[in-house]
């Protein structure tokens, strides 16, 4: 018995969101439903569904460490040349609630249709091994840092994850490259905030955010 397949490679990555997340289960569509449908070509499209709830501003409190961890484990088998994606049943059964996943699909279509222009086939050099696993070592590193309940370490590493998903999903290297030297500049801005925490303890957390406020208010002036 044929399944029949949710999001079709040849799609636009706009569509082929939509055609994933739409779900008539009102409990919402599973991680297992989604891996299974992107099959062997979805490591790129299933990072940038993952990545979305953390990576864009919608509201989904709970989701970051879960889907950290999930990322984190696509990421080593990615490293390991594997061709398509397993997951535990745990990992596997975690749902994508229907309000969700509308709200994810609303600002991801707008942020896909404002880079959509500068997105095209090139460098997909970067889509072989020795180019996937450098793109997946940066991705676990940024999957840790969504794990770890530290102040700053949500938005900014998924984003890095979802640029790199939305390069291999479109086979824009280019794409991919770029996110990956930003998340290497990430992982660096992280050891620092890391190192200030463990240091001067949760009071550094104060001391970065006015770092961070000053940084934007200087730059409006």
């Amino acid at each position: 018995m044929q399944t029949e397949e949710i999001s079709p490679p040849s799609l636009p990555l706009g569509q082929a969101l939509a055609s994933l997340l739409q779900c008539d289960d009102p409990k919402g569509l599973s991680i297992g439903q989604i891996t299974a449908a992107v099959g062997e070509k979805g490591f790129g499209l299933l990072l940038v569904v993952l990545a979305l709830p953390s990576a864009l501003p919608v509201p989904a409190p709970g989701y970051s460490t879960p889907f950290g961890i999930v990322i984190a484990l696509i990421a080593l088998q990615m490293i390991q040349g594997r061709s398509a994606v397993w997951l535990p049943r745990k990992l596997a059964n975690i749902r994508i609630r229907p309000s969700l996943a509308h709200s994810m699909l609303s600002r991801a279509s707008r942020f896909l249709h404002s880079i959509e222009r500068y997105i095209r086939p090139r460098q997909k050099w970067i889509r072989g091994r020795s180019g996937q696993a450098a793109l997946a070592t940066v991705i676990l590193s940024m999957a840790c840092l969504m794990i770890l309940p530290i102040p700053l370490t949500n938005t900014a590493p998924a984003m890095v994850i979802f640029l790199i998903g939305v390069g291999l999903a479109e086979e824009d290297g280019l794409l991919a490259i770029v996110a990956f030297a930003i998340g290497c500049c990430a992982v660096l801005l992280y050891i620092g905030v890391i190192y200030l925490l463990v240091q001067q303890g949760p009071e550094a957390i104060e001391s970065i955010k006015e770092s961070i406020k000053s940084i934007f208010a200087g730059g409006t002036e």
